[in-house]
Formats: structure tokens, C-alpha cells, sequence
């Protein structure tokens, strides 16, 4: 056998896969870069090679790109609280109420929106609004 026979033979018995085509190296066209103030008088003062093919000649104004601020990363707190069941459930009512309006909402978004109304607040309405509140017994339940 000869070793184009040997090849073809190998190639009939070896199983079969998928050949993906070879593609040939792409040129990229040669380009200046060169510093000048003046763009116009940049594309003037490009000198013509000699070679046959004409040589694009690029010129970069200054383009500026949006520059995006830095927004500080905000540190989160953790923590937890008690509070009665009857309370707590104004939570879901309340989601209820944005989710129709449109606005759905999370308990920690409820929160945030409740201190900063309160932060709002004058000293006198502030202190009507706590003095409204029942004091409870804070922290976890007895474990019998």
C-alpha cells in the first residue's frame, strides 16, 4: 500500500468528528500614530509611501468619554428587633398597598422611608409620634 492508501484507510476507520476549517491569518493595515494639535494639518503633513498600496492615514482628536463619579460603596448595618405580631403585619399590608400603587417595596425599604419621616420630623411631633408607641420587652424569649 502505498501512503496515501495508509492515510485514507486510517481516516475511513478513525471515527468521525467535526473539522472546523482553517482560517487564514487576517492582515491588518498599517497605521500611523502621531501626536499633532492640529488634525488637518496632520493629514497634510502625511507623507505617501512608495509601496504600491496607499496607506490610510489616522488622525485621533481628542475624544472624551463620559466620565462616570465614583459613588462610595455605603456600609451596611445588620441588626434585630422585636416587635408585637399585630405590627409586624402592617409590613405586609403595607407592600400590598405599594405592589397596587405600582411601587413594590421591601421591610427594609419600609423601614429606611419610616426613619427618614421621622428624621423629618420636628422635636415636638417626633416626641407625639415615640410617646405613641408602647414600650416592649426586647430581647429573644426564654427557651423552656
Amino acid at each position: 500500500m502505498s501512503k496515501i492508501n495508509q492515510l485514507q484507510a486510517a481516516a475511513l476507520s478513525a471515527p468521525v468528528n467535526k473539522i472546523e476549517p482553517v482560517k487564514a491569518p487576517v492582515k491588518k493595515p498599517v497605521t500611523t500614530k502621531s501626536v499633532v494639535s492640529n488634525p488637518a494639518a496632520a493629514q497634510s503633513a502625511a507623507v505617501k509611501p512608495a509601496s504600491a498600496k496607499p496607506v490610510a492615514v489616522v488622525s485621533k482628536a481628542k475624544v472624551t468619554k463620559p466620565v462616570k463619579e465614583k459613588v462610595p460603596k455605603l456600609k451596611m448595618e445588620r441588626d434585630s428587633f422585636t416587635m408585637p405580631k399585630a405590627e409586624y403585619a402592617q409590613f405586609y399590608v403595607l407592600k400590598e398597598r405599594l405592589t397596587k400603587l405600582g411601587q413594590p417595596a421591601k421591610k427594609s425599604e419600609l423601614l429606611r422611608a419610616g426613619i427618614m419621616l421621622l428624621t423629618a420630623m420636628t422635636d415636638a411631633a417626633l416626641k407625639a409620634a415615640i410617646s405613641k408607641v408602647p414600650t416592649i420587652k426586647t430581647g429573644r424569649p426564654k427557651n423552656k
